[in-house]
């Protein structure tokens, strides 16, 4: 009787911890949040989609059926769900915040990401792509020494700003952020950082956990 009032008693215990307070939210904490943006900026939202137009050019960040857009102060505005107990709706609420004021950094300062190059002879250079400019390519390619017996060759789309100020240093820039991280994983993916050197591709501020090696 005592070992299953005290079984009864640690799942209440439990679930007061746990679960009480998490019900009681209901909110998401990112998404609350007001969005501040430039008078440089202006916003037309739409049923569907939001359009952001700023100094550096215009995107739009869609909408759900669900989402609603309020003015609360002069170049501020609130996101907000219309039922905030549903899962997806919670979801989706900081998602759209966090997308919103993504594309306002990028139509107002732009997004920037260096790519290290470590190890012995990798280095980068830019050159003119001999397939020229169209397709969404910018008409520049990336001419990279990574080890290997050969040359690998990447080409910049041309919604990629890329300068190459030291050999072994490249800097991505981009009005998408999403976009920006896809071109650099494109660029990572032919040499990834390896655990016991740290050669390897670097983007940003990526950390190696190093191992060593077992000696027998």
């Amino acid at each position: 009787m005592t070992v299953r009032w005290q079984a009864q008693a640690s799942h209440a215990l439990r679930a007061f911890h746990a679960s009480a307070p998490a019900r009681a939210g209901l909110i998401s904490h990112i998404g609350k949040q007001p969005i501040v943006y430039p008078p440089s900026v202006s916003l037309a939202p739409s049923p569907t989609a939001v359009t952001v137009k700023g100094p550096l050019g215009e995107t739009s960040v869609p909408l759900m059926p669900f989402m609603k857009l309020s003015d609360i102060a002069p170049n501020t505005i609130a996101v907000a769900v219309e039922n905030p107990k549903e899962r997806k709706q919670r979801s989706m609420w900081g998602l759209t915040r966090t997308l919103i004021h993504n594309a306002i950094i990028g139509m107002t300062e732009g997004f920037t990401t260096p790519v290290y190059l470590v190890g012995v002879g990798y280095r980068a250079a830019l050159e003119p792509d001999p397939m020229g400019k169209g397709d969404g390519r910018s008409g520049q390619r990336l001419n990279m020494k990574l080890g290997f017996s050969h040359s690998v060759f990447v080409s910049v789309p041309d919604h990629i700003k890329i300068e190459v100020p030291q050999p072994t240093k490249i800097v991505l820039s981009c009005t998408d952020k999403h976009k920006l991280g896809l071109f650099a994983a494109q660029i990572r993916r032919w040499r990834p950082p390896e655990p016991y050197k740290g050669k390897g591709i670097i983007v940003g501020n990526e950390r190696i956990r190093m191992k060593t090696v077992k000696k027998k």
